[in-house]
């Protein structure tokens, strides 16, 4: 099979979907793969090292989409690119469609191709693999990150996350504790500042804390419970579980008037839609606005700013489903693995997920639904 592998169109964005060595999985086994000139670069990959794998570098980006049936990318193609997709050609890529405009999913689908989400290849528990891995990492760096902004040359009330001694600790406030939640706590904690977490699920609550090296304050995650959280927090991470569906509003702008002036809202849910009223994407080198008072930081892949890790535990995760698709063929490999056709969105232009299709009133195909 051939293979497309597009330089990142998104702004800002560092990643690349595969690394050499997982391009020479590939050849090795005689697909042919095509990278766009470029599109490991950020992530310390140059062009000659995909070529002596066995890679052929495509110059421009008709000639890469044109190239490949089945496209590996990182971030989806932007709507204004749905012109390059080729009829029954297969996307894996961070497709995020529940927070797209109904327009554009509906020109998507006019392009008849197969469009596969990273974040919704799951297995039967609900755990999706590259999500979990790249939010595993955003979780750390959203610690890092947020501590940053808290210093006055970021715009921050100038408080040190991790205190000193006769200093208190900033009260760092996780809502949500999926995997980037966690991640977060074991890092906050890890750093010595005070934690306080919040999920709707007491058992989810329950496991999140025995994971971690110390006790630390829970709540539930009721409107009251998150203002009062809110009302103390220097630094608040939000990142609540959403599979597939835009991702619940749990902060109103009541809530955000409510909190210390230049406290710090990081809202990682802001790729399906965002977790709080005031949340709109945000993009390095300005990752912050202000709203409320509060400083926001709503960036969507912020792995990306550790492109060469996070494009190596991508690939990781996403190496034995791309074999799968080109060993098998995509109808073969969709019909043997179930967490591939759960993360299937569009099956030749045909909406197959069951919430998406009611989410914005399409007819769903259940030829080829999970």
């Amino acid at each position: 099979m051939d293979i497309g592998i597009p330089r990142e169109g998104r702004a800002h964005e560092h990643r690349v979907a595969l690394t050499p060595a997982g391009v020479l999985m590939l050849a090795s086994r005689g697909h042919r793969v095509f990278i766009e000139s470029g599109a490991g670069a950020a992530a310390g990959h140059a062009d000659a090292d995909y070529e002596a794998v066995g890679a052929s570098v495509a110059y421009t980006r008709n000639e890469l989409f044109g190239r490949g049936e089945l496209i590996v990318s990182v971030s989806a193609p932007e709507p204004a690119e749905y012109g390059l997709l080729q009829e029954g050609q297969t996307v894996l890529a961070f497709w995020a469609l529940p927070a797209a405009h109904a327009d554009d999913l509906k020109a998507l689908c006019r392009r008849e191709v197969t469009a596969i989400g990273f974040e919704v290849v799951q297995g039967e528990d609900g755990r999706a693999p590259a999500l979990m891995a790249m939010s595993e990492i955003a979780g750390s760096l959203a610690v890092l990150v947020g501590a940053g902004l808290l210093l006055n040359e970021f715009g921050g009330k100038g408080i040190l996350l991790t205190g000193a001694p006769g200093v208190p600790p900033a009260n760092t406030v996780i809502l949500g504790t999926g995997v980037l939640g966690q991640a977060a706590a074991r890092a906050a904690v890890g750093v010595g500042a005070e934690v306080m977490l919040l999920d709707a699920d007491i058992g989810q609550l329950r496991a999140a804390v025995d994971r971690l090296p110390r006790a630390v304050p829970t709540m539930v995650a009721t409107p009251h419970n998150i203002q009062r959280a809110l009302a103390f927090a220097d630094l608040v991470i939000a990142s609540p579980a959403s599979r597939g569906e835009r991702a619940p509003i749990l902060v109103t702008r009541e809530m955000l008037r409510r909190m210390k002036p230049r406290s710090v809202f990081m809202d990682f849910a802001i790729d399906m839609g965002g977790c709080a009223e005031t949340s709109r994407p945000s993009y390095f080198p300005e990752p912050t606005y202000v709203e409320e008072g509060v400083i926001h930081c709503c960036v969507p892949n912020l792995p990306t700013i550790v492109a060469r890790s996070a494009t190596q535990a991508l690939t990781n995760t996403i190496l034995p489903w791309v074999l799968e698709l080109v060993d098998q063929g995509v109808d073969a490999a969709l019909a043997a693995n179930p967490m591939l056709r759960r993360g299937t969105y569009l099956r030749n232009g045909r909406c197959v997920m069951p919430s998406l299709c009611e989410m914005f009133d399409l007819p769903v195909d259940t030829t080829g639904a999970a």
